[in-house]
């Protein structure tokens, strides 16, 4: 990382600790509250460029569980949503097992962030209400222009910075235990996420207050394969209302 210049020191504590989110060569604090509501702070870059054109797609962790039974077998849809919005690109994240897909166990909306020095920030939202009713919307997510972005809320902490590392790979994390849980006795969640434009592995931990991992995989990231791109299958179905909370299906990478 590079040596800080003497401007460091003189900011103040809350963007000292922002700033120590961002990977070496990345600058600019992340964004840590409030609504989605200011455009991207820069046009473009190619980070968030490729972020756009690797991230959406349906993938697999079939021939992962098939090769380990300690993983198992996952479901991911990544599908673009408000494109017309300036703020973005938006995107709507739904994971499952693969015998439960009708009840995914996490479902988040995303938004890539443009960085200094090629890096980009991926913030994180929580669908409002009863997340389980829009499971199943990644077959037709236009759905998601009756939803107002002003009214989803970060997950404060859980923001994830990346860069590149080569040519054709992003890499990026959270912070320590800036991402606040509760589930399965944790006090904070970690991930670590790797991009290319056929595959994303993503490591999510669980610790408790001492740092003892707590749930997770204590092996090593999922590897997600991407089968296909992201396009609209089928009109999305009725789905049943519910309490994200209330899944009872195991889940190896549990909602944080």
């Amino acid at each position: 990382m590079k040596r800080p210049s003497a401007l460091y020191f003189v900011l103040s504590s809350t963007v000292i600790g922002a700033l120590a989110l961002l990977p070496a060569g990345c600058g600019g604090p992340p964004i840590v509250g409030g609504g989605p509501l200011e455009p991207s702070r820069a046009p473009a870059d190619n980070a968030v460029k490729d972020l756009t054109a690797w991230l959406p797609g349906n993938y697999s962790t079939a021939a992962q569980a098939a090769a380990d039974s300690t993983y198992f077998d996952v479901r991911l849809h990544i599908v673009p949503i408000w494109t017309d919005r300036a703020d973005g690109p938006w995107m709507y994240v739904e994971q499952a097992m693969a015998d439960s897909q009708n009840v995914p166990y996490r479902q988040r909306i995303y938004r890539l962030i443009t960085l200094p020095n090629n890096c980009a920030e991926i913030v994180i939202y929580e669908l409002p209400g009863a997340p389980l009713a829009w499971a199943g919307a990644w077959r037709n997510p236009e759905r998601f222009n009756t939803l107002d972005p002003g009214i989803i809320d970060i997950r404060p902490g859980c923001s994830m910075m990346l860069a590149y590392q080569g040519s054709q790979q992003i890499t990026g994390a959270t912070k320590g235990a800036d991402c606040g849980t509760a589930l399965r006795e944790a006090k904070y969640a970690t991930t670590d996420v790797t991009v290319t434009a056929t595959e994303l592995n993503s490591w999510d931990r669980g610790y408790d207050a001492a740092g003892q991992q707590t749930w997770g995989s204590v092996k090593g990231a999922y590897r997600f394969i991407k089968e296909s791109p992201a396009v609209n299958t089928a009109p999305h179905p009725e789905q049943p209302m519910g309490d994200e909370a209330s899944i009872a299906a195991p889940a190896p990478e549990p909602q944080r």
